[in-house]
């Protein structure tokens, strides 16, 4: 399959959490190399619609798609308004996440499926969905996090939803080959959590060889080599600024 990245006009990117944070980055930048964009939300309603504002200023299609990720059926309306576009879909960008902190050993089975149906079951439901509709082929990217491979004690059903991601990843890229390629990026510090205090992201970026956290863009970079890449898939590209090291 052959990914001609100088005409995407009239094909379609799907980005979940694009209201937001690094998936409102994922969006534009998709939207600047000329894509569609679906734009996936669901509770930052006013916030998709400033960043539905800016797509439009670019001057590319955008198609806002509202669903809860936690509910089986909305995921599948969401890809059934993604087909109603008439566009082809040719990417997908799993990015919608939670990472609320939690105590392993004082959680209920609830706070466990809160964190799993969004960050790990919701992308292999899309992934799925949209191997149904990527017809001449696409390419899918799941954004991970460094902490897949940390032993976060705060984050515990967080790190193991992004662990079974790049499990996840690599199962993908296996079963949807050769039309499909499916590869994930895995952020380091790039955007301080809501419940990550201040003093402890200061102490963690401090520890970093590189010396400073990351940007959106950094991540976006990554995302738009693999998707350039013909011959990589299956693979978790990390974006850390050496946090990996440490």
């Amino acid at each position: 399959m052959i990914f001609d990245m100088e005409h995407t006009f009239s094909q379609l990117a799907l980005v979940t959490g694009a209201a937001v944070r690094l998936g409102r980055a994922i969006a534009l930048a998709l939207a600047k190399k000329g894509y569609a964009i679906a734009l996936h939300y669901h509770h930052s309603e006013e916030s998709a619609r400033l960043t539905i504002a800016e797509i439009e200023k670019i001057g590319v299609p955008v198609f806002p798609v509202r669903a809860n990720l936690r509910n089986v059926q909305k995921i599948k309306r969401m890809f059934e308004q993604v087909a109603a576009t008439g566009l082809p879909l040719r990417v997908l960008v799993n990015s919608a996440a939670v990472m609320p902190r939690q105590d392993l050993l004082n959680m209920d089975a609830e706070d466990w499926d809160s964190v799993m149906d969004v960050n790990l079951r919701a992308a292999w439901l899309c992934a799925v969905e949209a191997a149904h509709l990527m017809h001449a082929g696409g390419v899918i990217i799941n954004i991970s996090d460094t902490g897949a491979n940390k032993v976060w004690t705060a984050y515990p059903t967080y790190v193991i939803s992004k662990a079974g991601l790049e499990v996840l990843t690599r199962l993908l890229a296996r079963r949807l080959a050769p039309h499909i390629r499916v590869n994930a990026v895995a952020p380091g510090l790039i955007l301080r959590g809501e419940d990550t205090p201040a003093e402890e992201w200061t102490r963690l970026v401090q520890r970093l060889p590189l010396g400073q956290s990351g940007s959106e863009d950094d991540v976006v970079r990554a995302i738009l080599f693999l998707m350039e890449s013909m011959y990589i898939t299956g693979e978790v590209l990390v974006v850390d600024g050496g946090y990996g090291l440490i």
